[in-house]
């Protein structure tokens, strides 16, 4: 094991940080999915662009750093990669919340 498996693993001992770097995996999951159906479909960031009605770089950002995009723009990118675009609530476990209502005693 070399020093930075040594920090990582240090690191993600702290649960606050740990649930930090779980949180930007999963948004950095998105823009891989992107790439990856661009990729299978043979089409570069600019073909893929021009079918979406957006720019390049648009693309390129969202492939690299998808923080922040619209729904409106995921779809598009879904449409013009043949796909649909999925939304989902998942529960954590071990993170049930209680309502306001129920917490204060309502």
């Amino acid at each position: 094991m070399n020093r930075f498996d040594r920090y990582y693993r240090t690191q993600m001992e702290d649960s606050a940080m740990r649930e930090r770097v779980e949180e930007e995996l999963a948004s950095l999951e998105i823009g891989v999915q992107i790439a990856n159906l661009r990729t299978k479909h043979r089409l570069n960031q600019t073909q893929l662009a021009a079918r979406a009605g957006m720019s390049a770089p648009k693309v390129s950002r969202i492939e690299s750093t998808p923080a922040n995009v619209q729904l409106d723009t995921l779809i598009r990118l879904a449409q013009a990669l043949g796909a649909r675009l999925e939304v989902r609530l998942v529960e954590e476990k071990g993170k049930s919340r209680r309502s306001r209502r129920a917490r204060s005693g309502a």
